[in-house]
């Protein structure tokens, strides 16, 4: 029996790391594949529910025993139930108003430009159709690319609100979320936070960068991840803030990356400190951001405005960084007094405030309990086991 040799030769052991990568590149792409040969057989089966209108032709009932023929037919499918088949039908039926403008799903996709700010404002913003037809191919391809345990959650959440639910297959496929990366986003008011920041980026960015700009924007910003439940100055909270680095660019957005934290800048003949420094890969500029633990002041904007002339300056590369962007993050402010504001500043600037808890929906009465509620009941419940000897 032949010895399997040890060989510690570098050009070897390189090869060996190679194959390697390929492989697992190999399987990605095997199982991205599968995934949306997958996706295109339930969008076909969902349209032929749906347009042969089988429920109206053979009955109520026809969906248990199509479960039933398809299982027996595919004794090894786990596809076929009756549960999956219904998401199936709402697969097909809450894309389908936005994919209806070039019939064959998933035609040409390989080839589709990336267009991230467009998606966005005009899905949200239009309803199916008046999007153009290069948006309606990248959101094909968008609906191809993320797992079915992805749509499931959003056709649950989003049954008859498909441009929410684009809107998060979008940026599942932008930010690579996991199912349970989507589900904490669908839990923190996402879309309705999504590019809300005051800003007057459309006055001082070019067209091809503000609408992209506005995206990246978020109002409140969700900082419940730090922990923080009692008091706290602002130097506590851009600690918080970084030491859940991954947490805090995840809440940023897409394309974000750490600069530097009181990043110094010498002006002049004194010394500037910058609360947070980023870079945003996506649209190739530096990005200020000052955290302020008060109500906003005609200064901040003032402020951080030096600051953003200061990059300019200073750190900006002429032809390979776009303008800088500041963004200010306060905890409360009056939406007039910033829009003043950043009418009066020629540089890009947004605000926002911030959040420490996390968002929840307002209750809707009678389905969530009150602590004295649950009192209350476990009160009556022990009287009434006293009085019936059962205590």
């Amino acid at each position: 029996m032949s010895k399997s040799i040890n060989i510690l030769d570098q050009d070897y052991l390189k090869w060996i790391k190679e194959l390697s990568t390929r492989y697992r590149r190999s399987q990605i792409k095997a199982a991205v594949k599968v995934n949306q040969e997958m996706l295109r057989f339930y969008w076909d089966l969902g349209r032929d529910i749906v347009e042969m209108h089988i429920e109206e032709r053979w009955g109520e009932g026809v969906i248990k025993t199509l479960s039933a023929d398809l299982q027996k037919l595919n004794p090894t499918a786990h596809c076929f139930s009756r549960t999956n088949l219904y998401y199936v039908k709402k697969f097909y039926l809450i894309y389908s108003s936005y994919t209806t403008k070039i019939p064959q799903l998933g035609g040409q996709m390989e080839n589709v430009p990336q267009l991230e700010g467009q998606i966005t404002q005009q899905v949200v913003e239009n309803p199916g159709n008046a999007i153009t037809p290069q948006v309606v191919e990248q959101i094909k391809r968008d609906i191809m690319a993320i797992g079915w345990g992805h749509h499931k959650l959003l056709i649950d959440k989003f049954p008859k609100e498909p441009q929410k639910a684009l809107f998060y297959v979008h940026q599942t496929v932008l930010n690579g979320w996991s199912r349970n990366m989507l589900l904490n986003f669908l839990d923190s008011d996402f879309y309705e936070r999504q590019g809300k920041a005051l800003t007057n980026f459309s006055r001082t960015l070019p067209d091809e960068t503000s609408d992209l700009a506005q995206e990246l924007t978020k109002d409140p910003y969700d900082f419940a991840f730090t922990g923080i439940t009692g008091p706290y100055n602002e130097r506590l909270l851009k600690d918080k803030l970084l030491n859940n680095i991954t947490l805090f660019l995840v809440e940023l957005g897409t394309g974000f990356a750490y600069v530097g934290k009181e990043y110094r800048l010498q002006v002049g003949e004194r010394e500037q400190f910058i609360d947070l420094l980023f870079y945003n890969l996506n649209l190739s500029c530096y990005v200020v951001i000052e955290v302020k633990i008060g109500k906003f002041e005609f200064a901040d904007v003032g402020q951080l405005g030096g600051y953003v002339v200061s990059c300019n300056h200073i750190l900006r590369k002429e032809g390979r960084d776009n303008p800088t962007i500041g963004l200010l993050i306060c905890k409360e402010k009056d939406r007039i007094q910033a829009q003043y504001a950043l009418e009066s500043s020629s540089q890009p600037i947004g605000i926002s405030e911030y959040e420490l808890e996390k968002f929840y929906p307002e209750k809707v009465e009678g389905t969530i309990p009150t602590i004295e509620e649950i009192e209350a009941k476990l009160t009556e419940t022990l009287l009434n086991e006293e009085k019936d000897g059962n205590v």
